[in-house]
């Protein structure tokens, strides 16, 4: 496994069609006719190919690819579907990071705070609203 180099992705250059430069494993560079660089991953998962996209170089380095790539196979080997492991990844952190009900707490908390609630009730409040949160 590894059989591409630095120097070899950037001297790639674009052809008519797309083409793809192998490193192993799955792992390969797409050569786009416009010039970009595309990292994908193809695996076989219940029986169906499936491709994985990793980003593009050189935002993504070679090294970064590899690692994501052995990530991907750590997870197959598990019995679970990378590209999905990802997309629920990118649910929970959007859920996360959008948490409007937390947010809207905590903001209701602090406007209670500076207009001089008592320590108590704040703390009640506080104590309530945790368990309000999803966990």
């Amino acid at each position: 496994m590894g059989t591409l180099f630095v120097t070899t992705i950037a001297s790639a250059k674009p052809h008519e069609r797309d083409y793809k430069l192998s490193d192993g494993g799955g792992l390969y560079l797409l050569v786009r006719p416009t010039g970009t660089k595309l990292w994908r991953f193809n695996y076989r998962y219940l029986e169906k190919h499936r491709t994985l996209a990793f980003g593009a170089w050189p935002e993504v380095s070679l090294a970064d690819a590899r690692v994501r790539r052995d990530d991907a196979r750590r997870l197959l080997a598990a019995g679970t579907d990378p590209s999905h492991q990802q997309k629920v990844d990118a649910a929970r952190a959007r859920v996360a990071e959008n948490d409007t009900f937390k947010l809207v707490a905590e903001e209701w908390v602090a406007k209670n705070m500076r207009e001089g609630m008592a320590e108590i009730t704040l703390s009640k409040l506080r104590w309530l609203l945790d368990k309000a949160y999803p966990s």
